[in-house]
């Protein structure tokens, strides 16, 4: 009996290996935990990407879009998430959902994967029996069985805690109605609400804590009661402002210059090697926050985290793996992609032999190959889940070809900041006037399932 290729994620990456199992004819279902396409999308709808339109659509899936009359918007623009959701993706879940060799199924949770009537332990029959793939769903469990299966369930669901230790930090839990994990959408009037006039500690270096840097220091001009302490684990800044004018990813150049210049303005105090190890309340009720060497962060209203996400690797208990001991990633392509040695651009092209794990049939594409690595663009995945696809169906010509250029970058390291033109603070060149931030701008760092 055939059975279906699965494929876990109904996100971009997940949905471009759907259009590619389409396009040659394959069965395939979608599996995707959220009540719509690109769930996890829907949540950062108001960021601006890093990437153009030219580098968001994946090529088989705009051919068979525009097979049905579909037009791509302009190749120069930067949508923002909620656009690319709504302008291509789900049009794109909504085509293959109608085709009759494939399904697309929504608030379908998956709990495991295995082998059929086989767990872990037994060596027999595993490469010529099926998979099976638990899910939850609004009726109860349900057992798939599949041919092969393609992981694309990213990390959205998994940030990285505040505690330094990779754990929550003493009391994080206990205060979670006070931390926010990743960029705050700042042009919601209750969400600034929140965070103007108060004194918010943000943890994180990267491009998403740029952006919450440079929205918070723009609600500073409203209330000059806001201010921002920035909790970094490393001994200094560095490299956080990115490649600036020689990024080949030009927003992202000008996010960098436009945190620089916000962390310039007074607004924002720097306090490095914080590494979090509890959070205590005071009498006052506001929060004190204690680093593991001693130093402390009182008198804090709110705390913005934005520390990066990890892959969900709960489900994968009856699969065989090899993965990467510190990034989770497909140890061959660790070494490729470590954010301590690679920027996005310098990643080599690479396919189903850099993704294949030890259980055959099964592969972990898109932001989850990466790992805890930030680096990850929409381009790599899609020539990703080309190469795999091309492998499941066993075309291993296609699959080894693998071709893909890169822009080099100074740093990647995920969501990012606001789009403007004119200076920050009288300085940069991403401020501006309007009372109201603009989108931000992100590199593709999904979290799905």
């Amino acid at each position: 009996m055939n059975h279906p290729m699965i494929i876990v994620g109904a996100g971009p990456i997940g949905l471009a290996a759907a259009a590619n199992a389409a396009d040659r004819g394959l069965d395939f279902v979608v599996l995707e935990s959220g009540p719509h396409a690109a769930a996890a999308v829907a949540e950062w709808s108001h960021v601006r990407l890093f990437s153009a339109w030219r580098e968001l659509v994946d090529p088989v899936a705009r051919r068979l879009l525009e097979a049905e009359g579909w037009a791509a918007p302009p190749a120069d623009d930067y949508p923002t998430g909620g656009e690319w959701r709504s302008a291509y993706l789900e049009p794109l879940a909504k085509l293959l959902g109608a085709r009759p060799s494939g399904e697309v199924r929504y608030d379908a949770r998956v709990i495991g994967i295995g082998r059929s009537g086989r767990d872990l332990l037994v060596d027999s029959g595993r490469e010529s029996d099926p998979f099976v793939v638990h899910v939850a769903t609004a009726h109860g469990r349900e057992r798939l069985l599949g041919s092969g299966v393609v992981d694309a369930s990213g990390t959205w669901r998994l940030p990285n805690p505040l505690g330094a230790d990779g754990y929550p930090a003493i009391g994080e839990h206990e205060n979670r109605n006070r931390i926010s994990y990743g960029t705050p959408d700042f042009a919601d009037p209750d969400v600034a609400a929140r965070y103007v006039g108060k004194h918010v500690a943000l943890a994180g270096k990267g491009a998403s804590a740029q952006g919450a840097m440079i929205g918070l220091t723009r609600l500073a001009r409203r209330d000059p009661g806001t201010r921002v302490s920035w909790l970094l684990r490393r001994p200094n800044v560095g490299d956080a402002f990115g490649g600036g004018d020689n990024d080949q990813l030009a927003e992202r150049g000008r996010l960098g210059q436009a945190a620089k210049a916000a962390a310039s303005t007074g607004v924002v105090s720097e306090l490095t090697q914080f590494r979090t190890e509890a959070v205590q309340v005071q009498s006052d009720g506001r929060l004190t926050l204690v680093s593991s060497d001693g130093q402390r962060v009182a008198d804090v209203d709110e705390v913005i985290v934005v520390t990066g996400f990890r892959p969900d690797l709960s489900f994968l208990s009856e699969v065989r793996l090899d993965l990467d001991a510190a990034l989770g990633s497909p140890r061959v392509l660790a070494d490729q992609i470590h954010p301590d040695h690679h920027s996005c651009g310098d990643v080599r092209p690479h396919g189903h032999r850099e993704l294949a794990q030890p259980e055959p049939g099964l592969y972990l594409v898109g932001m989850k190959s990466y790992g805890r690595a930030p680096s990850f663009l929409a381009m790599t995945g899609f020539e990703q889940v080309r190469s795999v696809v091309a492998a499941l169906d066993g075309d291993l010509e296609a699959a080894d070809r693998v071709d893909l250029v890169l822009p080099e970058t100074g740093v990647c390291n995920g969501a990012g900041a606001f789009d403007e033109t004119s200076a920050v603070a009288g300085s940069g060149c991403c401020g501006t006037t309007s009372a109201h931030a603009e989108p931000e701008l992100i590199s593709l760092g999904q979290r799905p399932q």
